[in-house]
């Protein structure tokens, strides 16, 4: 291979459909505001895809999400953990948050954890339940 001079570039110029990278113009970037903003299912689906790392059982089925909302192309979540000492709340809380970042349309996420009414095994979804012999 000769040796690259000032002149020439110094890496291979990406194909027209490669991800944006750091070199990529933000112009080609991913703007959440081209997107529709989420839907209440699309929310649930997400979240879905956060599991509590002890039980391995995502939050959803668990429970722990008390509401959901979207306004514009802002979600809004409140959720409990299932004790207020729970050593894998921020973690569970932070893939919340990444999860519903990562939705097409939106641009802001808000996490609210919420202790009222506590939560209990009677929040887990009924088949979730049986399958844990509750």
């Amino acid at each position: 291979m000769p040796p690259v001079t000032p002149d020439e570039p110094s890496a291979p110029t990406p194909a027209p459909d490669a991800p944006p990278t750091a070199a990529t113009p933000a112009s080609d970037a991913f703007d959440a505001s081209s997107a529709p903003a989420p839907t209440l299912d699309q929310v649930r689906l997400a979240l879905r895809r956060v599991k509590d790392p002890e039980l391995n059982l995502n939050i959803v089925d668990l429970g722990l999400v008390y509401d959901m909302a979207v306004d514009a192309r802002t979600v809004r979540i409140d959720m409990s953990l299932t004790s207020p000492g729970c050593p894998s709340g921020p973690e569970i809380m932070g893939d919340a948050e990444q999860q519903l970042r990562s939705l097409p349309g939106v641009e802001d996420v808000v996490v609210n954890l919420v202790w009222s009414p506590p939560w209990s095994p009677e929040r887990i979804e009924p088949r979730v339940r049986a399958y844990l012999g509750f």
